[in-house]
Formats: C-alpha cells, structure tokens, sequence
C-alpha cells in the first residue's frame, strides 16, 4: 500500500501541464511504474505481459491517429460536408470503431494467456484508475494557474 501511495505521490508531483504538451515519456513511464505495481507481476509475467501490452499499445495508437486524421479533422468543418462525403465519413468511422474492437479483444485474448484472467481484469481497472488520476491532476494543475 505505502509503494502506491508513493507512486501516486510521484504521479500528483512530477507531471506538469503547465506547458501546452504534457510530456508523453514521462506519463508513459508513470503508467508502466502504475500498472506494473497494481498488478504485481512476477520479474517472468513482466517479461512476457509487456511487449504484448505495448504492441497493443503501438496498434491502438496508430488507430487513434488514423481516426484522428481521416475523421475528426473532417467532422470540424461538418457544415461544409456534402450529405455523400457526411455518408463516406460515418462509414469510415464506423469501419475505424469495429477495428479498435477488434483490436481490444484479440489484446484481451492474447493478454490473458500470459497473466491470469484476475489479473487481466485488473489491467483494466487499473488502466482506468491511471486516466482518472492523470485528468484529476491535470484539473488540478489547470486550476492553480
């Protein structure tokens, strides 16, 4: 309990939204410090859990920039969209959702032969704790301005 208090600590204290770009290294450093801790993986389950979780993570994030530039820079300027580019827009985005399903259930699968199904379900939680705690400090930071 007193390492999670203190990597919270470390969470709260070390990640500064002061600038306009939070620094994706470190927030991706703490998240690994975070669920490596929650799930207490043995030096043989971390070996095997986190080039899966990171290859996951490489794919997800590649998908997001897809979205991110095929449709929600699109979807912006919506007034100017003819009624058939609106169409081909809500295809692609539909397309890009069933991938990011897809994507999140063969992680699943693949994930849970490599730490017990207990342990997957808490990857899950705890990767929404993680979120939780970034946007509270990020609220936090952006207050005290």
């Amino acid at each position: 309990m007193n390492k999670y208090i203190v990597l919270l600590f470390i969470l709260t204290t070390t990640i500064s939204f002061g600038q306009d770009k939070p620094d994706w290294e470190k927030i991706k450093s703490l998240k690994v410090a975070f669920i490596t801790e929650k799930l207490s993986l043995s030096s043989k389950e971390a070996q095997e859990f986190w080039p899966v979780y990171n290859d996951y993570e490489e794919k997800r994030s590649a998908l997001r920039k897809r979205e991110h530039h095929q449709i929600r820079n699109k979807i912006r300027d919506v007034e100017t969209l003819s009624e058939k580019e609106a169409v081909q827009l809500l295809k692609q985005h539909i397309q890009l959702e069933e991938e990011e399903e897809e994507l999140d259930n063969e992680f699943l699968k693949e994930v849970s032969n490599v730490i017990s199904a207990k342990k997957t379900l808490l990857l899950l939680s705890s990767e929404e704790e993680f979120k939780r705690q970034l946007i509270k400090q990020y609220r936090h930071n952006k207050g005290g301005k």
